[in-house]
C-alpha cells in the first residue's frame, strides 16, 4: 500500500483495455497464486476506478494516485530493507547533513527520491512496484562526490577517495540490475543529487578564494560543521551569499533597491560564470522533471524501447519480471 505502482496512477496497457476481467493479488496476500482483488482494492486510499472488460486506454476517469511518487520514500518492504537504509542514513547521510545543514539536505533528499520514482514510473516494468529511500540516499551520495571535488585541494588523498567513491557507486548500480531492485530510483536519485547539489551547495573552495569569498561555505547560514573564519579563512567580500542578500532586504524600504544592486556590484567574471552553471543545472532539472511527468501521463507504455535494460540483466528472464501479461483461465466442474 503506497508503493510506486503504475496501474494505480494512470491507465495502463493490458489492464484498462483487457477483454476479460482483470484481477490482482490482494495487498495482504503472501502468494500470487490467487488473484481475487480488484484494482481498486489493491490500490486502496479510497480506491480507483476499476477497469471494465472490453474497455480502452481512453476510459475516464482513470487512476490518478499521483502521491505514489512521494510517499514510497517512507515505505520499505521488510526489516532487511529498512535496516540497511537506516544504517546508511544514520552514518553517511547524517554526516552530510551536519556538513551542509538540514535545509539543503532535506531539499536534495526529497528531490532525489521523487525524481527516482518519476524516472521509474516512466521506464520500469509497469507491473512492478517500488518503495524505499534508496533514491534519496543516492542523491546524498552525489553530494559526497561534489563535496570531494569542491574541497579537492584540502584533501590529503583526493584521488584515492575519488576511486573508492566511483567504485562503490559502480557496484551499487550493478547490484541494482538484480531482480527485485529498482535501479531507476538509484540512477534518478543520483542524477538529481548532482544537479540539485550544483544549485544549492556553495562554490568550490578554489573558486571562492579566487573571487574573494570565505572558504568555509556553510557555518554562517545553517550552523553546519566547519571552522570559523580566521587569518587563512577570511571573508574578503561580505554580503556575498544569497542569505546576506535577503538579510539586507530586512531593512527599510528605501534601502532595498541599493541593497539589491550592492549584492551584484563588483562581482568577478568567475562569479557570474559559476552562477550561470548553477542556473543551467536548475533549468535542466525543471525541464527534465516536467518532461518526465508529461511523458508519464501521455504514454500508456514506455516510449523508450531499451531503457528497461538499465534495471535488469537479460538472463533467466529477469527483464520479463514485472511485465503485465494477461492469461485467460477457465474452470470446469
Amino acid at each position: 500500500m503506497g508503493a510506486r505502482y503504475t496501474p494505480c496512477m494512470k491507465n495502463v496497457d493490458k489492464i484498462q483495455n483487457s477483454q476479460v476481467e482483470f484481477l490482482f493479488p490482494c495487498p495482504n496476500a503472501t502468494s500470487t497464486a490467487d488473484f481475487v482483488c480488484s484494482l481498486s482494492e489493491l490500490c486502496g486510499f479510497d480506491g480507483v476506478p476499476n477497469p471494465v472488460p472490453g474497455g480502452t486506454l481512453d476510459d475516464r476517469p482513470e487512476p490518478n494516485q499521483w502521491f505514489r511518487f512521494i510517499i514510497p520514500m517512507f515505505l520499505h518492504t521488510g526489516i532487511i530493507h529498512i535496516g540497511f537504509n537506516l544504517l546508511v542514513q544514520m552514518t553517511m547521510a547524517a554526516d552530510m547533513e551536519r556538513t551542509v545543514g538540514w535545509w539543503r539536505f532535506a531539499l536534495v533528499y526529497l528531490a532525489s527520491g521523487i525524481w527516482g520514482f518519476v524516472l521509474g514510473g516512466n521506464y520500469a516494468a509497469q507491473g512492478e512496484s517500488s518503495c524505499g529511500c534508496s533514491g534519496s540516499l543516492f542523491g546524498i551520495l552525489a553530494l559526497y562526490i561534489l563535496d570531494l571535488l569542491y574541497t579537492w585541494g584540502e584533501r590529503s588523498s583526493p584521488w584515492a577517495e575519488l576511486v573508492i567513491m566511483v567504485f562503490g557507486i559502480a557496484i551499487s548500480f550493478v547490484l541494482g540490475l538484480l531482480p527485485g531492485l529498482d535501479n531507476f530510483s538509484h540512477i534518478g536519485g543520483f542524477v538529481m543529487g548532482l544537479a540539485s547539489g550544483l544549485c544549492i551547495m556553495r562554490s568550490p573552495n578554489a573558486l571562492r578564494e579566487r573571487i574573494g569569498l570565505a572558504r568555509n561555505p556553510y557555518v554562517a547560514m545553517t550552523g553546519a560543521a566547519g571552522a570559523s573564519a580566521g587569518p587563512g579563512n577570511k571573508v574578503t567580500n561580505p554580503g556575498s551569499s544569497i542569505a546576506e542578500f535577503f538579510k539586507a532586504h530586512k531593512g527599510s524600504k528605501s534601502s532595498k533597491d541599493s541593497s539589491a544592486l550592492g549584492f551584484f556590484k563588483g562581482r568577478k567574471p568567475l562569479w557570474w560564470a559559476w552562477w550561470l552553471v548553477r542556473l543551467g543545472a536548475l533549468v535542466a532539472v525543471l525541464i527534465g522533471f516536467i518532461l518526465l511527468i508529461v511523458d508519464f501521463y501521455k504514454y500508456h507504455t514506455s516510449n523508450c524501447s531499451w531503457c528497461y535494460r538499465l534495471s535488469c540483466l537479460p538472463v533467466n528472464d529477469w527483464c520479463e519480471q514485472g511485465q503485465i501479461t494477461v492469461v485467460n483461465t477457465t474452470t470446469t466442474n
